[in-house]
């Protein structure tokens, strides 16, 4: 890369800071972003890596690793403007992709799934914009313009303009790029579900207990006779037979 190129990519890089971060006031400020300071790392890494020089881009990335909490494979590939907000715990693999104008916070993860040969890592596209602590997992690719909600694994390929959250990921939502209006998807709720059901189960109990209730008090009123209700000539009949024992029931 030359010393030309080398400047405007990092003026790319400094400028995505200040369009994506609101708590960046100053230049003087924006130089000591420990992002910062990682994607330049990388870039010098990545140049060396790209000349098939062993080792040396390893120890760079290294001492990127210790200095800024952030570990990049120097040879991943990473676009323009890429901008890592806060960053620390984020890893990037070898056979990542990253296009331009992309942003991601802390924690996120864009790895493989296992040991295969080959490009393994995902691929992220132009402006896409990845959430904390996702992961992103596998050869898969991201859509220009794709959103992925924090704490969200991503297992299959996320369509461009849109936003995939959950685990594994859903697409819960698209995104027209020319008006910016979002559309959400109707997808099941699970949760939802389950408590509509307890809620029917309730009720149905509710109504069988009202049914019982009912049955119970018919069935007395219809059976049981009061004491002032018995006729006289049954009175006599208990007074014969020993009034205690009746008068320790609860009627007839």
């Amino acid at each position: 890369m030359s010393l030309s190129r080398a400047m405007h990519t990092l003026c790319d890089d400094v400028r995505a800071i200040f369009r994506n971060d609101p708590a960046a006031r100053n230049l003087a400020e924006v130089l000591i972003y420990p992002g910062l300071h990682a994607i330049l790392l990388y870039r010098l890494s990545h140049a060396i890596w790209k000349r098939r020089i062993p080792f040396l881009p390893r120890v760079i990335s290294q001492i990127a690793r210790f200095l800024t909490g952030l570990e990049i494979h120097p040879g991943a590939t990473i676009g323009r403007g890429f901008f890592i907000d806060h960053g620390m715990g984020v890893v990037i693999g070898e056979t990542a992709e990253i296009g331009n104008r992309v942003m991601i916070y802390q924690g996120v993860t864009l790895g493989g799934t296992g040991k295969q040969k080959g490009k393994r890592h995902p691929t992220l596209q132009d402006d896409v914009v990845i959430g904390v602590g996702a992961s992103v997992l596998g050869a898969i690719i991201i859509g220009k313009g794709a959103r992925v909600g924090g704490g969200a694994v991503v297992v299959k390929n996320v369509p461009p303009h849109s936003t995939a959250v959950g685990v594994p990921a859903r697409i819960v939502a698209t995104r027209d790029p020319t008006t910016g209006l979002a559309r959400r998807e109707d997808l099941p709720d699970p949760e939802a579900e389950m408590l509509r059901g307890l809620r029917a189960k309730v009720l149905e109990l509710e109504d069988r207990l009202t049914d019982l209730e009912d049955a119970t008090s018919t069935h007395h009123g219809e059976h049981h006779l009061s004491y002032d209700a018995l006729p006289d000539s049954l009175w006599n009949t208990l007074d014969d037979n020993g009034y205690e024992e009746y008068n320790l029931g609860a009627g007839i």
